[in-house]
């Protein structure tokens, strides 16, 4: 694994259009899907990465959280499956049941809406405002797997809470930071 950190995009950016299978259910998931919700989390994921075994409890603490404030999330994994097979839509659906996480998970086979997105790792997070501009794009927090800092989602949940409040985009904005996704 190569540790690699997201590149910075601009605020407003549009959500990329996406029309992905939902891994536990087989649904077609699109923009639209999420169309009534006040914000959409879009977070590039996988099952493998350290950096998201690390991360995932908090991760599903944060969208149990906002969930009911209307914040919607989404899942995307983007891992060629035929060399990491961990990454499977099949494994990816047992994780949702075993890790109990409260939205979908979809796989992107081509890779085209990861690059669409131009996500570079796992995890990493995108939060797009009511009108699907990008509203951050950035880290969780500052954890780590062993750098002993506390996993509590400071960083996503600041700007979910500023979005959810009418604030600016946040700055600066910390990236992203963990495994490279693995392309094909």
């Amino acid at each position: 694994m190569a540790l690699t950190t997201s590149d910075e995009l601009a605020a407003g950016m549009p959500v990329p259009d996406f029309s992905l299978p939902d891994v536990t259910t087989g649904d077609t998931l699109t923009p639209g899907h999420f169309a009534g919700d006040k914000a959409l989390v879009v977070i590039f994921l996988c099952r493998h990465c350290p950096y998201v075994v690390h991360v995932l409890p908090e991760i599903v603490r944060t969208a149990n959280d906002y969930l009911p404030k209307g914040v919607a999330f989404l899942g995307i994994s983007a891992n060629d499956a035929s060399a990491y097979p961990d990454d499977s839509p099949a494994k990816l659906a047992a994780m949702v049941t075993d890790r109990r996480i409260p939205f979908p998970i979809a796989y992107d086979e081509s890779q085209d809406v990861a690059r669409a997105f131009h996500a570079v790792c796992t995890p990493e997070f995108f939060v797009f405002d009511g009108l699907r501009g990008l509203y951050y794009h950035g880290r969780l927090d500052g954890s780590t797997p062993g750098n002993k800092v506390a996993c509590d989602g400071t960083d996503l949940r600041r700007a979910l809470d500023d979005l959810l409040a009418g604030a600016p985009t946040p700055s600066p904005q910390q990236p992203s930071m963990g495994c490279n996704i693995k392309w094909k």
